[in-house]
C-alpha cells in the first residue's frame, strides 16, 4: 500500500475491545496512514498504546478532535457517536460508525462489504456498521438471496458475552469460579447493566440482549429484523429473531431457517457458500465438521455449516452460522469499509 495516498485517521473508543481490534487490523493490514489519532473518554485519556513500534497517547474525544481527520472509526457507544459524528463530518471526515446511532437513518448507508459495498458511494459523511449478529447472517445469506430469492428468515442467536463488553467477560469468569467453588454468584451486569434485574450468566443462557421493546422483542432482535431488510434492500423479507446470551467469551453462533422463493439444489447451495467472499463452508457431518465459536475466535471470516433442507418445507434451508463478533461483527467490517474508501479499487 506504500504507493497509495496516505490518510489522517482517528479511532474513537481506542481503548475498548473493538477499538483494540481496529488498531491491530490497521497495523497488520498496513493501512495507508499519514497520521493516527487515538480518542477516548476523559477517563482513558493519557493511556499509552503501542502501534507499529511507536507509543501513541490516547486523547480525550472532543468536537475539535477531528480537525484534519479524513477517516474516523467510531466504537465508543451510541451517545458518543451522536454527539461527535456531526462535528467530525463538519471537519470533513468520513465516519464509519460501529454503533446503533445512524444505522436506520435513511441517508446513511448500512454496509457489509461482501453484500452491498456499492452503497458506500451514496454516503454523506457517515457509513454505519451493522449489528454484529446481523453482519454474519447477511454475509452468509447474500449469495442465496441473489440466486434463489428469500421470503422468510427465522434466526435464533447464541451470543458471546464479549458483545456486552469487557466487564461482562469478567463477570462470567468470576461467576464460573464461584459456581465451581460451591458459591452463590451475584450478577451485577447481565443481561442489561442499566436495568434493575440481573441474571447469572455462568452455566446459563439468558434470552434477553438489550432492552425489551413494546412489541415484546428486544432491541437486539429488532436490530436484526430491520437491518437485514435495509442491507438486503428488500422490505418484503419476513424476519423474526430470538437473541440469547450464552457463557462464551468470543464468537456469536446462529441457527438460521431460510425460506427460498425458488426450489434449490443442496449441492448448489453449498457451492455458492463455498465461493462466497468472506465465507468459509465447514460442513461434513461424517467427520463432525461444523463451525464452532471457539475455532472462529480470532478469525475474520464467517463460518457456515449444518447445511440441510428442511424436512417440512422443501423450499426451506437450515444453517449454522458462526463468526467472531469483535472482528467480522465489528472491527474487521469497519476496517474493510475504510480500506474501500482509502484504496483505489481495481
Amino acid at each position: 500500500m506504500s504507493d497509495q495516498r496516505l490518510f489522517n485517521v482517528a479511532v474513537v473508543g481506542a481503548t475498548g475491545a473493538v477499538g483494540e481490534q481496529i488498531l491491530r487490523l490497521l497495523a497488520e493490514r498496513d493501512f495507508p496512514l499519514k497520521s493516527l489519532k487515538l480518542l477516548s473518554s476523559a477517563r482513558s485519556a493519557g493511556t499509552k498504546i503501542p502501534f507499529k513500534g511507536q507509543e501513541l497517547t490516547v486523547e480525550e474525544a472532543t468536537p475539535d478532535s477531528f480537525k484534519g481527520v479524513e477517516i474516523a472509526l467510531f466504537s465508543a457507544g451510541g451517545d458518543v457517536s451522536r454527539a461527535l459524528i456531526p462535528h467530525a463530518v463538519e471537519h470533513g471526515a468520513v465516519c464509519i460508525d460501529n454503533t446503533n446511532a445512524y444505522r436506520m437513518d435513511p441517508e446513511t448507508p448500512l454496509v457489509v462489504p461482501e453484500v452491498n459495498i456499492d452503497k458506500i458511494s451514496g454516503h454523506k459523511g457517515i457509513i454505519a456498521n451493522p449489528n454484529c449478529s446481523t453482519i454474519q447472517m447477511v454475509a452468509a445469506l447474500k449469495p442465496l438471496y441473489d440466486r434463489f430469492g428469500i421470503s422468510r428468515i427465522i434466526v435464533s442467536t447464541y451470543q458471546a458475552v464479549s458483545g456486552a463488553g469487557a466487564k461482562a467477560i469478567q463477570e462470567m469468569l468470576r461467576q464460573s469460579r464461584e459456581v465451581l467453588d460451591g458459591g452463590d454468584p451475584k450478577p451485577d451486569i447481565l443481561p442489561v447493566g442499566s436495568l434493575p434485574v440481573k441474571h447469572q450468566i455462568a452455566f446459563n443462557a439468558i434470552p434477553q440482549i438489550d432492552k425489551f421493546q413494546d412489541n415484546g422483542f428486544t432491541l437486539e432482535e429488532m436490530k436484526m429484523i430491520k437491518e437485514t431488510k435495509k442491507i438486503m434492500g428488500d422490505d418484503s423479507i419476513e424476519v423474526t429473531a430470538t437473541c440469547v446470551r450464552i457463557p462464551v467469551v468470543y464468537g456469536h453462533s446462529e441457527s438460521v431457517y431460510v425460506e427460498m422463493k425458488q426450489d434449490f439444489d443442496i449441492g448448489e447451495v453449498k457451492a455458492l457458500l463455498a465461493d462466497a467472499p468472506g465465507v468459509t463452508l465447514m460442513d461434513d457431518p461424517e467427520r463432525q465438521l461444523y463451525p464452532l465459536a471457539a475455532a472462529a475466535a480470532g478469525k475474520n471470516d464467517v463460518f457456515v455449516g449444518r447445511v440441510r433442507r428442511d424436512l417440512s418445507n422443501p423450499r426451506a434451508l437450515n444453517l449454522w452460522i458462526v463468526s467472531d463478533n469483535l472482528l467480522k461483527g465489528a472491527a474487521w467490517n469497519a476496517v474493510q469499509i475504510a480500506e474501500y474508501i482509502a484504496i483505489p479499487q481495481a
